[in-house]
């Protein structure tokens, strides 16, 4: 269980802070990978090439990690993401492990809205 947490940290340090998609999922992801997202089709090639634009591909987008949580064989990463012109967004990307190795991906995508009705909204 420690071995995925510590395994995890470093991939969202290379993914999300570093914006290292290739070399993240080159670490930890399993080739037959296994994607909810219905916009990126399933296996890890294709999730770096339709991730790297956003990510190392977009200099001034920044990706920060609000928590990580890891439980057993599942993971999550909450992370606030901001690029110029856009709205900030809200991202909880959970990930299921196998042998050690990210095997499954889910997102949840939220828009942090311009007025919320109390002084602590999303994170």
């Amino acid at each position: 269980m420690s071995d995925n947490r510590a395994a995890f940290e470093h991939f969202c340090d290379l993914f999300y802070t570093q914006k290292r998609v290739a070399d993240a999922f080159a670490a930890l992801v399993a080739d037959d990978y296994r994607q909810h997202n219905p916009n990126i089709i399933d296996g890890a090639a294709a999730a770096v090439e339709a991730l790297t634009p956003k990510f190392d591909g977009s200099p001034d987008a920044r990706f920060a990690i609000q928590r990580i949580l890891v439980d057993g064989d599942h993971a999550m990463v909450h992370v606030k993401a901001s690029r110029p012109g856009a709205p900030d967004a809200a991202v909880a990307d959970i990930y299921r492990f196998e042998s050690g190795r990210i095997v499954e991906h889910w997102d949840v995508l939220q828009q942090v809205p311009v007025h919320a009705a109390h002084d602590h909204p999303m994170f």
